[in-house]
Order: C-alpha cells, then structure tokens, then sequence
C-alpha cells in the first residue's frame, strides 16, 4: 500500500509500521464491547478513569451477570450517563437471553457485524466499527464518521477543509482492502500538533 501511495508511505516513515494486538478471544469480546461503549464521545483519560471506576465497582470483571446484578444507579455511580448504563444493560440482557451472541461474531461479515450489534440500545455504526477493528482485528473497516480519522487524513493529505464523511468513503476506496491500517496512520495524524510534512 506505501509503494501505490506517496502519503502512506510517508505516514509509514513517520509514525512506524501498525501497532495491533491480537484479536480478543470470543470470551473477551463482551468486556471489549463494554468498553468500547463508555469511551463513546469521550477523550481518552475521562473514558479510562470512568471505566477503570466502572471495573471496581463490577468486582474486576465485566460481565452480562454482573451488569445485570447492578442497578442502573449504581451503574451510575461509576461515571457513566443514564443512556450508557441503560446501553450497558440492554446489551447485558440481549447478550443473556442469545439475541446478541458475540461469540459467533468472528466469523460474520463485516456488514453483518454491524447490523448484528445496532440492535443494542446506545450501539451505533462507529462503535460497531471499533468493534470491528480493535476486538475482531477487521483489516478493512473505514470509519468515515469518525472525527479523528477525518482530522488525520485533512493534514496527511492537505485538504483545506475536514472531508465529509461521504467524501471521506470515496477516498477512502483505493485504500482496499486495508483501510483499517490507514484509518489507524490518520488518527496518528491527527494527534500531531503540526501537519505532516514531506
């Protein structure tokens, strides 16, 4: 992909090659989840405190039977708002009852992923897309909605103003099937205080 691309390679010499865990085992996948819905809308350091307090208060396991156990105060108490504890609990109970069965999701469709887990109140496209990404280790998901990934690719490749995020599904196609990898190098943009520079 950096021999087609003049930027990614750039991006490549800056910020290194792609730094990703392995995929979380299926008996993971809820905590991942979990997770990943206290840190919507948030800025990291805000969203690890609040989990990390959300984690103790769960007795160091993030589980459906320990949500579940938890009142929607209590929930509460941790930091999240009322619509992420009743996210969590919604989530919590599809997951108990097999309408959500995270297990099955490593081997499903990307699309199929994400029309699987919008059915959780509070659960939107992007947070299926990190899902994708960071828990299932998805190689070609683009979030165009994102406004990191939009930031990110505005300063690599020197757009004057943040591209939509229709424009951003356009630009994205020569970047198949990696765009999971270029998605990561823009939010590497995007944390710099300048422009990148070639």
């Amino acid at each position: 992909m950096a021999a087609r691309d003049p930027v990614v390679a750039l991006l490549v010499d800056q910020y290194g090659p792609v730094r990703l865990q392995r995929r979380t085992p299926a008996s993971g996948r809820f905590a991942a989840l979990a997770e990943a819905i206290v840190y919507q809308q948030f800025a990291g350091a805000a969203a690890t405190a609040i989990h990390g307090r959300l984690v103790a208060k769960l007795g160091g396991e993030v589980t459906p039977e320990r949500v579940l156990a938890s009142s929607i105060e209590e929930l509460r108490s941790a930091g999240l708002s009322g619509a992420k504890a009743r996210s969590l609990w919604d989530l919590s109970q599809k997951v108990g009852s097999g309408e959500v069965q995270l297990e099955k999701l490593g081997r499903v469709p990307d699309a199929e992923v994400i029309d699987h887990l919008v059915q959780v109140r509070g659960i939107g496209r992007w947070t299926a897309e990190m899902f994708l990404m960071f828990t299932l280790r998805r190689v070609d998901v683009w979030p165009v909605s994102d406004y990191g990934v939009r930031v990110g690719f505005a300063k690599a490749w020197k757009l004057d103003e943040l591209p939509t995020p229709k424009e951003l599904d356009e630009r994205g196609e020569p970047f198949r099937p990696f765009r999971s990898v270029v998605a990561w190098y823009c939010w590497r943009a995007a944390e710099q205080k300048s422009a990148v520079t070639m």
